[in-house]
């Protein structure tokens, strides 16, 4: 009997040894297996050497444990980070998502002045986007088509964006121009039906730059927070004049109409006043109010010459004279001259108008995030278009120390999508290195990563950025971009039928 346990125990014995080999044999197969990076995620708090496995588009494993995949990149040394979340670009085309591709970025969101045609656009960029991509309301555009005689231009508008070109240029003229003056009671109405049926289309909220229509009257801009107080719809807003009065006047409404608000680049609204605006918004947090802002990590803004911006009296709200802006096209900085003339033809500027200390203190404040403000593609745009992000990692993490690296990947990434997921759903399975995200990953070397891109000598791909995974397919291979890989995929808002 004794002998026959024996064999019973031993019969035992090997099938547990089989069924570990068995199962040693039937070990997960990634599709990519990021071996041995330093894995950073600013919601866990995770800060750790791990393998990252990756299947079906999204992240499966993160293990201290060796995994197997069909490809296996080597990411010892480097930090492997969520996807960076841009907020505020101007830039449609994949001309411009290389640059953000270069400089990390795996979501890029057109939020201040929201898009024309939302729907026609959405279509025209399915499967051709190198990264993440979508867009807010335009409010501009919504109400300029109430006013008559202006379908031709909206139908001209239309097939621009069916083009996935930009319409920006043409849509800032037309509202900055005669269709800049008051609505009337029924237009008023039919503009708010407007903003609502381009949510319908999926739009991330409403773009409401109300600075590039400063004369509009208040009563409008508080219609608009109304309706987006009623439906829950996240504003973002571009205020009317770079003043404390301004930033008080978009709070005052949010607080008012219990709409979520998003500012727009806080350091070129209040310039030497940042301190002040930084502590209103802190303070409306504080009593409840759902109120955040951004900003970018240079001392100059951009925007075009004939915008309102430049009407009677800038040099005075904006502190500079001619000498401070730089004309995109040549690199030359104006004179009275040549600021009447290029006004007059219209293009883009370099507003040297910020001091270093205000970046300072933005980047350092606590749930401030990074966006860059990128422009279209030139080839003496502004670096923001290009260097934003790693310029964050180089100058403000590594050389100065303002704020941890830890720091700054949440302000690009989890503090971004925790802001839109109210919004748009799908942001919650962004900007984590967790399993059941997606697999949105940027990997970088902290030693290295720096931004290119100068005033002097205009766009030039940030360095130090080596691989981008978009969607569980890499993008980026050491530091150069794929050629025919085309990831990128929609983000709409909530409201889309």
């Amino acid at each position: 009997m004794r002998s026959i346990n024996y064999i019973l125990i031993g019969c035992l014995f090997m099938c547990l040894c089989f069924t570990k080999w068995a199962d040693a044999q039937a070990v997960q197969q990634y599709d990519i297996v990021l071996l041995g990076g330093r894995v950073i995620d600013p919601e866990t708090k995770l800060d750790a050497v791990r393998n990252v496995g990756i299947l079906n588009n999204r992240i499966a494993e993160i293990s201290a444990e060796p995994l197997k995949g069909k490809e296996v990149i080597d990411v010892r040394g480097l930090v492997v980070s969520p996807g960076f979340i841009d907020l505020h670009v101007h830039g449609r085309s994949n001309i411009e998502q290389e640059y953000q591709l270069h400089d990390g970025i795996t979501t890029a969101l057109e939020l201040e002045w929201g898009i024309e045609n939302l729907k026609e656009w959405y279509g025209s960029r399915r499967s051709k986007a190198l990264i993440n991509y979508g867009a807010s309301v335009c409010w501009p555009f919504e109400r300029f088509k109430t006013f008559e005689n202006v379908e031709k231009t909206v139908a001209e508008l239309r097939d621009i964006s069916k083009k996935g070109q930009s319409s920006i240029a043409a849509m800032q003229d037309k509202v900055q121009g005669t269709y800049a003056k008051d609505l009337e009671p029924a237009q008023m109405s039919a503009m708010l039906e407007n903003i609502k049926i381009a949510l319908a289309e999926g739009g991330i909220g409403i773009g409401a730059p109300i600075g590039y229509l400063p004369k509009t009257r208040p009563e409008e801009l508080f219609q608009v927070f109304k309706l987006a107080g009623e439906l829950n719809a996240l504003v973002f807003t571009h205020v009317r004049q770079p003043d404390i009065i301004s930033i008080q006047e978009v709070i005052a409404n949010a607080i008012l109409t219990s709409s979520p608000l998003h500012i727009v680049h806080i350091n070129s609204m209040s310039l030497g006043s940042i301190r002040m605006a930084l502590d209103m918004v802190n303070a409306a947090q504080k009593n409840k109010s759902d109120i955040t802002t951004e900003l970018y990590s240079y001392t100059a803004a951009s925007t075009r010459l004939q915008s309102a911006m430049f009407d009677e009296g800038w040099q005075e709200r904006l502190g500079i004279s001619y000498g401070d802006l730089q004309w995109v096209d040549t690199g030359e900085r104006l004179t009275r001259e040549s600021f009447e003339k290029y006004r007059k033809d219209g293009g883009i500027v370099i507003m040297h108008m910020m001091k270093p200390e205000w970046i300072k203190t933005g980047i350092a404040e606590p749930g401030v995030m990074i966006a860059s403000d990128g422009m279209p593609y030139a080839t003496l745009a502004h670096p923001r278009t290009a260097g934003t992000f790693s310029r964050v990692l180089g100058k403000y993490v590594r050389e100065e120390k303002v704020i941890t690296l830890s720091t700054a990947i949440e302000k690009m990434t989890l503090l971004p999508a925790k802001r839109l997921e109210g919004i748009a759903p799908m942001m919650r399975y962004k900007g984590r290195i967790q399993i059941g995200a997606d697999a949105d990953i940027t990997v970088f070397n902290p030693n290295t990563v720096t931004d290119k891109a100068t005033f002097d000598k205009g766009l030039a791909f940030s360095e130090g950025v080596e691989h981008v995974i978009v969607n569980g397919t890499v993008v980026l291979r050491n530091g150069k971009t794929l050629p025919d890989v085309m990831p990128g995929q929609p983000v709409f808002g909530k409201f889309r039928k």
